[in-house]
């Protein structure tokens, strides 16, 4: 028995990664693609896509078309129904089932004209009537509008509705046409130009309702292309309804999805316009405040600005400058004479404390007190030596003979040696003597 090596092996895939690699490559080779089948086991769940197969008498392929593409259908789809479908090439990554991604589908018959359709719309693209270079703008307040349309289908009595409502007061000129049948195109080409040769609008909207393909197969064609395209004035297209696609889509300045949203695009609202008018009054109002503010506070900066340079403000301000400066020149001249005054001050008191003058003062200063002191002092002690005398007197009042003599005593004196005679026997016969008394002094003689 024989046996691998996986290690050995090339790399090995789980399932997941080979179906979805698979559906990449799928996807990245097969781009959009139309295919043309029956249909059979068709479903439709609750989610609202459809599943079904495509077939024919040798194979089939598994079909998926979501909610958000057959709702655009006008019909419903039945097995054994001959269809064409536009799809994506892709797989069920789930089950590893191939299937088709359906985008778009029409019944079989209309295969034909979705192939002209096609090679007609690549054609005039490549020719560049789809370039939005050439697009023109649509006037912002049309004064006059022209419809290419049928003067007695549903899309004119939509229009002018639409008109009616939103913006009443600008005329409409209708261009009658045909919008079906083999003579249609050659009606639709043959209203653009007079309403070119007649310039009595701005702005064209040419539509018409809803229908099949082939019911809408003049607006396909390419001499309405190009009359679209050569139009001096602009154009609207609003053809069929919004799933509907048109070349006069493509070529048109501007394609709305319905006759009713072209007259919406054409005209603004009268209330919508009103409310725009009066924002734009309110922002004229809030900007000419803002501005009037702005020019105000310039004025008043200005002013200033002025006031600030006028030859009295510089006058002033010199003025106050010299007042300043007078006024700091006072009080440094007087902080500079309280200084020399202080100086001096220093200055004298030192040349006080060393000229002679002052020192004679101090002297004198001196000498007075001393003087005053020494009067003190001599009168004390005067003082002293009275109060010392007056106690001496006392006891000499006591001891004095001056008391005896008051008595009636006398002191006898020899006036030859003024020795006091204490005994008779001191004296001879003619001496002279003294006798003192109380109250004077005898002179006499020893006899």
């Amino acid at each position: 028995m024989e046996t691998i090596d996986i290690s050995q092996s090339s790399e090995i895939y789980t399932v997941s990664r080979l179906n979805q690699e698979a559906r990449f490559l799928l996807e990245d080779h097969f781009q959009i693609i139309w295919i043309e089948g029956e249909v059979s086991n068709f479903a439709a769940p609750n989610s609202g896509h459809w599943y079904f197969s495509l077939k024919d008498p040798l194979s089939q392929v598994r079909c998926a078309m979501f909610k958000l593409n057959n709702r655009k259908l006008g019909f419903s789809l039945k097995d054994g129904m001959h269809v064409l479908v536009k799809a994506r090439v892709s797989l069920y990554e789930g089950r590893g089932e191939f299937q088709l991604i359906v985008e778009h589908l029409e019944e079989a018959g209309l295969g034909k004209l979705r192939q002209e359709f096609e090679a007609l719309k690549k054609r005039l693209s490549e020719a560049g009537l789809f370039d939005a270079a050439h697009k023109k703008e649509l006037p912002e307040f049309p004064k006059t509008i022209g419809v290419v349309t049928s003067p007695t289908g549903a899309a004119i009595r939509d229009i002018l509705s639409v008109l009616q409502r939103r913006f009443n007061c600008v005329p409409v000129i209708i261009y009658p046409t045909m919008v079906q049948g083999d003579a249609a195109a050659v009606n639709i080409v043959s209203a653009i130009k007079i309403a070119n040769k007649r310039q009595e609008c701005d702005v064209i909207i040419l539509a018409r309702g809803g229908g099949s393909l082939e019911d809408l197969w003049p607006f396909n064609e390419e001499i309405v292309a190009r009359a679209i395209f050569q139009s001096d004035i602009p154009i609207i297209s609003g053809v069929g309804h919004e799933i509907d696609f048109t070349i006069a889509d493509f070529v048109a300045d501007v394609r709305a999805p319905t006759p009713s949203a072209a007259a919406e695009l054409v005209v603004p609202h009268c209330d919508e316009l009103l409310e725009s008018i009066q924002q734009e009054k309110r922002h004229l109002v809030r900007m000419m405040q803002q501005k009037i503010l702005e020019l105000k506070q310039q004025l008043v900066f200005t002013e200033k600005h002025l006031q600030q340079q006028h030859p009295k403000r510089k006058l002033t301000e010199q003025t106050q400058f010299l007042d300043r400066c007078e006024v700091a020149f006072i009080q440094l001249q007087n902080k500079m004479i309280q200084q020399f005054q202080g100086k001096l001050h220093t200055l004298q008191a030192e040349l006080n404390g060393k000229t002679p003058r002052f020192k004679i003062r101090e002297c004198v200063q001196r000498l007075e007190h001393d003087t005053k002191h020494l009067r003190n002092l001599v009168l004390h002690q005067l003082h002293q030596n009275q109060k010392s005398f007056g106690n001496l007197a006392a006891k000499l009042d006591v001891l004095s003979p001056l008391a005896t003599l008051q008595r009636g005593f006398a002191i006898a004196t020899l006036e030859k040696n003024h020795k006091i005679l204490r005994r008779a026997e001191d004296v001879s016969k003619g001496d002279h003597l003294q006798l003192q008394l109380m109250n004077g002094k005898v002179r006499c003689e020893v006899i």
